[in-house]
């Protein structure tokens, strides 16, 4: 599960021209299931644990005394829809890597290694005492 992970990180650091095609097309094509899972489920739970017990995006919001406000809760909305997004694109570019991979074929076995000069010397002794018998 640590490697998945590591992985997952490497990947959203990487700069590969596919996969970030991918993430653009995927990403526009899950866009609104994203919003709609974080805002319509995850954000009442998480909304729960706050004061009000309204949605999480209305409930951290802190008025300044200038009248302005700093919403806190939507931005959190807005990280959680990123991580869930890029998850989603991560397990599809994982998925379909393993599907080119297989089409592949396994790679063919390394070569054995050259046998070092004692193993040479000994072959050499034994195909001598096999002709003297």
């Amino acid at each position: 599960m640590r490697s998945f992970f590591k992985e997952f990180k490497q990947f959203i650091a990487r700069g590969n021209v596919m996969d970030m095609a991918v993430g653009v097309i995927i990403g526009g094509a899950f866009s609104n299931i994203i919003t709609s899972l974080i805002d319509d489920i995850l954000n009442p739970i998480l909304g729960t644990f706050t004061e009000d017990g309204g949605a999480l995006a209305s409930s951290l919001t802190i008025r300044l005394a200038g009248g302005g406000e700093i919403m806190l809760g939507s931005f959190l909305n807005t990280v959680l829809n990123f991580l869930v997004m890029a998850f989603v694109v991560f397990c599809l570019v994982k998925a379909i890597n393993q599907f080119h991979r297989k089409e592949e074929g396994p790679a063919a076995p390394p070569a054995p290694p050259e046998p070092s000069p004692e193993e040479k010397l000994l072959m050499e002794i034994r195909d001598l005492l096999k002709e003297k018998h």
